[in-house]
């Protein structure tokens, strides 16, 4: 068959793709009629998680996993855009790290909100200027994010989804590498490529900024200063990509939590994460602990913060699959309230399986 007869069957597909389109995003607006009259939420991450699931195992052509969900992402973001416009606010500018993983959440098509710092965030959903936060909480070699963490202990929000997002740093610039007599970026980014900038860029002088998109603006600015940034980024101010991939780590995931007001519904794979104060007194910890081991519940995080309220005084944050309302959970949760200064449950939300 030559070209000519493949493209016109191209076209025929495009053509008949595009009703599609079309009859899916009309029965999109009249079920969004239908929420509105029964006062449901627009966006039911539940509901596009499953969507997308029956997708990636039905799918047994050309297009891989990552593809199928690529797009569907985007067309379940289209079609939720007609029911009604979203709000999110996440730590910017445009082009971070966080903002690449709000648009891999929600899509493109959400009213994106960049703010300064994670407490602005929590303030922007606090206030209901949006209806979803998004920041970093977790980094997979340089650890927790605690300014995140910290944040929970007077916010009432709870956490209603989570993002992994592979990260990678590039080192960018408007000249060459030997005109930068300074390179700006995230603390979390210095620390992530501390081995290769000790190897290349020892004299250098290192200036922290709020975000590594702000870094990549601060180097527009002049060809003595760099950047170390992701390729958006780059391609967003105008930068040269004078090194890439210079991140230490060939696994350097960074765990974002979605924050709302909401409480999720529940699904196939849910993770809850609770924060609580224990007494200062032996084994409390290890009582603590018990209680999840006797109901076989699994824990896949455990972390301390300083109370902020008395010396030597923490409070732990753990995660654990499963859902609060799960029998098992709600029997170790009402155990822990008997045994805890204090106990929050912070919300159970749906694991980031990568669909």
């Amino acid at each position: 068959m030559n070209i000519d007869k493949l493209r016109k069957t191209i076209d025929s597909l495009d053509e008949k793709i595009l009703d599609l389109l079309n009859q899916r995003a009309k029965t999109a607006v009249a079920i969004g009629k239908e929420k509105q009259k029964k006062r449901l939420k627009t966006h039911d991450k539940t509901r596009e998680e499953n969507i997308l699931k029956k997708l990636v195992l039905r799918n047994k052509g050309h297009l891989s996993k990552q593809m199928i969900v690529t797009i569907y992402r985007e067309i379940l973001s289209v079609c939720r855009s007609l029911q009604s416009s979203i709000k999110v606010a996440y730590l910017g500018p445009e082009a971070s790290n966080t903002y690449l993983a709000a648009r891999k959440r929600f899509g493109s098509f959400v009213d994106f909100v960049p703010v300064s710092t994670i407490l602005d965030v929590f303030r922007e959903v606090e206030k209901d200027k949006v209806h979803f936060g998004l920041v970093p909480v977790e980094n997979s070699t340089e650890g927790m994010v605690s300014y995140t963490l910290d944040m929970f202990f007077n916010s009432d929000l709870k956490i209603s989804g989570e993002v992994s997002l592979p990260i990678t740093h590039n080192l960018l610039a408007k000249g060459s590498k030997k005109e930068i007599k300074r390179v700006y970026s995230h603390p979390q980014a210095l620390a992530q490529c501390r081995t290769w900038i000790s190897n290349n860029l020892a004299s250098v002088q290192f200036i922290e900024t709020s975000s590594t998109a702000e870094a990549a603006k601060l180097a527009s600015q002049s060809k003595q200063n760099g950047a170390i940034a992701n390729e958006l980024a780059a391609e967003i101010y105008s930068l040269n990509i004078l090194e890439q991939h210079i991140e230490d780590s060939e696994t350097n995931l960074t765990r974002f939590l979605v924050i709302s007001k909401d409480i999720s519904e529940k699904c196939e794979h849910m993770k809850t994460s609770i924060m609580f104060f224990v007494k200062d007194e032996p084994g409390s910890l290890y009582n603590i602990l018990g209680i999840f081991k006797r109901r076989n519940i699994n824990l896949t995080k455990i972390e301390s913060r300083p109370s902020k309220q008395k010396a030597w005084e923490y409070i732990f944050f753990i995660d654990c699959e499963g859902d609060r309302k799960d029998k098992e959970i709600k029997l170790a949760l009402k155990e822990l309230e008997k045994k805890c200064i204090s106990l929050k449950v912070l919300g159970s939300y749906p694991v980031d399986t990568g669909v």
